[in-house]
């Protein structure tokens, strides 16, 4: 198969050819047909059976008597003969000119046919990971090919808007990761000129503080690659018990900001990874309390809304603008560069939190106004799927108290 030529191997090649068989086929059961038929009608009782000439002859006794001069159906059997040998010719000469006129009208069908294909297979052969703008945007008909060049075309667009993110991620990342690591070099290079001891010990700690920045930073990126993947540890979670646990590891950081950091009460229970859900809360409180105001309250609390748990982290800090509450899960997004970056926070927390609630079947939501902002991660009860519901379970909670 490989040696025989290209055009033979192609695929416009094999349709033209089962185009033709099929249409052979077809044409030959007809004609078939029809010779069978009319072989059978001149077969039957012959039309001159009742014909033929006759005459008088002179008997023995010189009588006249009647003679058959000519019996015509002898006539009619030889001329039916010459025309099926004629109609089986003209058949046979009908049917190998149909399947030669058959291959080249397939030829021309299948080219107009394939040629869509063609158009799509010419776009994915220009595309370049550099590139993913060219689009097919194929006319006509809303037929199978159409359908296919469509989803051709939202395939690329989901491509490209993964190949931007992954472009910008890697920009940022690299980007967070320059400064700690000028400012370590920077301090350790300044270490052995340091004219006293307490300088020197000054310019550690500097660059201490940016080593622990930088582990952090790629620690979050390692938890952001894990979470793309599919979780393998699924067990029962006490979302109540996790909170508790999550708040009793920052009491003593909050305790000096005197902050008072509430935890949850209740029990809820659902499938989930319980390394992730501590994670996911414990991002959410060292957010709240390293932003809120000093001598406020942080609530972590749970609870279920229908088929779905939810687990939410308040404060009473000054809250977020609509436009800071549409961006505040985007990665290395920050709202206040300058006070973030003093509180040592890379801008991947709250996108680990939302990670780790979408590979959960859930989602991570955000509720803000004047007197502070709540985080609300949804989780499936159940095995269902479906949207989460849209508003804050902490604020309809707190109405029917």
């Amino acid at each position: 198969m490989d040696r025989w030529p290209e055009v033979v191997r192609s695929i416009r090649f094999r349709f033209a050819v089962l185009y033709s068989v099929v249409l052979f086929g077809l044409a030959s059961l007809v004609v078939g047909g029809l010779y069978i038929g009319l072989r059978s009608a001149l077969r039957e009782e012959p039309v001159a059976h009742g014909f033929a000439a006759r005459g008088l002859v002179p008997g023995p006794d010189g009588r006249l008597r009647p003679f058959v001069l000519t019996d015509y159906r002898d006539f009619e059997r030889a001329v039916n003969e010459r025309t099926l040998d004629q109609l089986r010719r003209l058949s046979f000469g009908a049917l190998g000119g149909l399947f030669v006129a058959s291959l080249c009208v397939g030829w021309v069908i299948s080219g107009r046919v394939l040629r869509p294909i063609g158009r799509i297979t010419n776009v994915a052969r220009d595309i370049q990971a550099a590139d993913l703008s060219r689009r097919i945007q194929l006319d006509g008909p809303e037929d199978e090919l159409k359908r296919l060049a469509d989803t051709f075309d939202e395939m690329l667009g989901r491509l490209e808007g993964a190949f931007n993110t992954q472009r910008q991620f890697v920009a940022d990342a690299s980007h967070e990761l320059r400064n700690p690591l000028a400012t370590l070099r920077t301090n350790l290079d300044l270490v052995p000129d340091a004219p006293t001891p307490e300088e020197s010990r000054a310019l550690l700690a500097a660059a201490q503080r940016a080593a622990e920045r930088m582990s952090r930073l790629v620690e979050d990126l390692l938890v952001l690659a894990r979470e793309g993947t599919p979780a393998e540890l699924r067990q029962p979670v006490d979302l109540a018990e996790a909170g508790g646990q999550v708040v009793e590891e920052f009491a003593a950081r909050a305790a000096t900001r005197d902050i008072e950091l509430r935890g949850p009460s209740g029990a809820v229970t659902v499938t989930a990874d319980p390394d992730a859900v501590k994670r996911a809360l414990a991002n959410l409180v060292d957010n709240a309390v390293r932003l809120a105001p000093e001598g406020s309250a942080v609530d972590v609390d749970v609870g279920t809304n229908g088929a779905w748990a939810w687990m939410a982290v308040s404060d009473t800090g000054p809250g977020l603008t609509s436009d800071d509450a549409s961006h505040v899960f985007d990665r290395f997004w920050r709202a206040d560069t300058a006070r973030t970056r003093a509180g040592g926070g890379a801008g991947l927390g709250l996108a680990i939190v939302r990670q780790i609630a979408e590979s959960h079947g859930g989602a991570a939501r955000v509720f803000t106004n004047g007197r502070g902002s709540s985080f609300v991660v949804w989780l499936p009860l159940g095995s269902q799927t479906g949207i989460p519901p849209g508003y804050s379970p902490v604020t309809v909670r707190d109405a029917t108290a």
